[in-house]
């Protein structure tokens, strides 16, 4: 049927937006109505990049209409095809664009969604502009008071950092990870956050480092107090005694197996420099022993 041809469907839609002598007034319900069908009819053959510019200007038609939640579901489905075509760019700006719309509907839930979809997609081809997304994915759902649902994103984007080898930046975002478990009483996710940070810290044989993220976080009762402090304290040890052998075993045990699947992977690399210089080093720092004073 040649009214359903979805690039006459195009069309006629985009004259029904555009003013003119005999049009004083845009008529978007049936244009975003063609839109609509001349999107899913471009999807439907495979026509990726005339699908994504349907479904935006559909988009537009339904925030046109005050629709905000349907523009967002647009908005989305545009994303998904610029994906399919491999266009970054436009897969950020439209998740984004997405999540505002969401965020105007007061539904903090899909708004985060749609920037974790932006960030999955984005991890291979801008793994850095992902964390972001992630970043941003977990402070709407925290200023919503949702923080336990935004521990499911802390992990892909510290995973991100760690395969950037930005290991600072991965121990910073497990370290905010456990300040969000606090504020929500997840004390056993705290505790391993903290205790995975620690990792981080010695997996970039930043051992001063680990020690005073260590000694910060023993500051909060319940890490100090619990079995990843525990193991923390026992591998900090073990390198100052420059024990390869104890690290190794520490890394095998259950309390390290019970962390996530990426800070298992590091710690059973440990360690990952020379630790045999760390217990001399220790001993010069110390006061030496004056035999004469053994009061």
């Amino acid at each position: 049927m040649a009214g359903s041809n979805p690039d006459k469907l195009m069309t006629k839609a985009d004259k029904l937006t555009q003013l003119s002598l005999t049009r004083w007034s845009a008529d978007w319900k049936s244009a975003t109505v063609l839109y609509e069908q001349a999107g899913n009819a471009f999807r439907v053959s495979k026509k990726y990049d005339k699908a994504k510019i349907a479904f935006e200007k559909a988009s537009k038609g339904q925030e046109m209409l005050s629709s905000p939640w349907d523009a967002a579901k647009h908005m989305e489905t545009a994303a998904a095809l610029a994906k399919e075509l491999g266009n970054w760019t436009e897969v950020a700006d439209f998740y984004k664009k997405a999540s505002e719309l969401y965020n105007e509907c007061g539904r903090s839930q899909p708004a985060s969604d749609a920037l974790a979809k932006a960030a999955r997609a984005l991890e291979d081809a801008a793994p850095e502009d992902a964390v972001q997304l992630y970043i941003d994915a977990c402070v709407i759902l925290e200023e919503d008071g949702r923080e336990q649902m935004a521990f499911d994103l802390y992990r892909p984007a510290t995973n991100v950092y760690i395969k950037l080898e930005k290991y600072a930046d991965a121990a910073t975002l497990l370290l905010r990870w456990g300040l969000a478990a606090d504020s929500c009483k997840a004390t056993n996710s705290q505790c391993k956050a903290y205790l995975s940070a620690i990792i981080v810290y010695l997996y970039a044989h930043d051992i001063k480092q680990a020690e005073k993220c260590y000694n910060d976080c023993s500051q909060i009762d319940a890490f100090l107090r619990s079995d990843q402090n525990r193991c923390a304290s026992k591998l900090l040890s073990a390198y100052m005694e420059g024990d390869v052998e104890e690290i190794k075993r520490l890394a095998q045990s259950s309390t390290i197996s019970n962390l996530d699947h990426m800070i298992i992977r590091i710690a059973r690399k440990l360690p990952t420099g020379d630790v045999s210089g760390l217990k001399m080093d220790a001993i010069k720092d110390g006061e030496p022993l004056d035999e004469d004073d053994l009061t």
